[in-house]
């Protein structure tokens, strides 16, 4: 196969884009919007891209941390894991993406496999996130309660801004994709791609060769920017709610960006008042350890507007 027109792309979809609003939470209703999603996907493809997903599992695995809580409490269930719900939510979601991209390219005439890959992320044990875990999941709990499972169960807990106790999670950086080759052999071989679902299931290596799970979180769109470097990928484009990126967001003063390069990216960021911590701040700071390591170019735009924007019309394009 000659592989020297190949244009490699890693789009990352953000899990909340899979829920449309708190009366859209269910299965089917993912699985639309996952249809939306996959359709400007398909555009992509249809343009010549060959692709990777990446995608977020908030939402979703606190979905799945909540039915274990309550059946645990109800039935007697055994509780699961973080790491398991990682991997339940890779597959769900990776499901839905997969079949209504499958579908969407049979209806177009075009053969292009697609697969989903159940994917580990390695991360350092040491990594200070451990020290201070900050991202918290599942559902809300009494004082009582929290403090019960953090006695017996060795959880973090915190108060929720007032509307109760959660637990809270590490949130370290990626280092590795356990199943690189795989992705990459894949890739090769022109198959779509869904992998680093969730950020990767965080794995630690146990001194001895093998990896295990660990409960932690890792970021979508950090770990999207280590699999694009890792596999060279032309194009880093993330896919979240807004069209464009805004400097002075919210503000009287507020400008959209159609353009930036690697130097004003790192200077926004750095001055800390433009991008949001929990939201726009770590796609940034992806597509900074992006263009740093030799990517050619990168977009931030919503998934309506993937076509537009890769043709130039929309999005915020940043390049080196």
């Amino acid at each position: 196969m000659d592989k020297s027109n190949k244009k490699v792309a890693v789009v990352a979809i953000g899990g909340n884009s899979l829920i449309k609003d708190s009366n859209h939470q269910a299965v089917e209703d993912q699985y639309e919007a996952a249809k939306e999603t996959t359709t400007h996907i398909a555009d992509m493809i249809e343009a010549g891209w060959d692709v990777a997903i990446g995608h977020g599992n908030g939402p979703q695995v606190g979905f799945i941390l909540r039915r274990s809580e309550i059946a645990h409490k109800v039935e007697g269930m055994h509780e699961v894991p973080m790491d398991v719900c990682g991997a339940d939510s890779q597959g769900a979601i990776g499901y839905a993406l997969q079949q209504t991209l499958q579908n969407e390219l049979y209806r177009r005439g075009i053969h292009k496999p697609v697969a989903t890959v159940v994917t580990q992320v390695l991360v350092n044990r040491n990594d200070p996130a451990f020290k201070k875990p900050s991202k918290p999941i599942g559902g809300f709990m009494e004082e009582p309660e929290a403090k019960r499972r953090e006695s017996e169960m060795g959880w973090d807990v915190v108060e929720d801004a007032g509307r109760g106790w959660r637990r809270v999670v590490p949130s370290p950086l990626p280092e590795e994709v356990v199943e690189l080759e795989t992705v990459q052999a894949l890739i090769n071989a022109g198959v779509v791609v869904i992998t680093v679902g969730g950020g990767g299931i965080p794995v630690v290596d146990a001194g001895n060769g093998e990896y295990r799970g660990i409960a932690a979180v890792i970021d979508k769109d950090y770990a999207s920017s280590l699999l694009a470097r890792e596999i060279k990928a032309d194009l880093l484009l993330i896919s979240t709610a807004v069209e464009k990126v805004a400097i002075n967001f919210g503000k009287p003063n507020q400008q959209w960006i159609d353009k930036m390069t690697l130097a004003e990216a790192k200077k926004y960021l750095e001055e800390g008042t433009h991008f949001a911590k929990g939201s726009m701040a770590p796609k940034i700071q992806a597509i900074i350890w992006f263009l740093e390591a030799g990517g050619k170019q990168a977009i931030i735009t919503n998934p309506e507007n993937i076509g537009r924007a890769l043709k130039g019309e929309t999005g915020t394009l940043i390049v080196p």
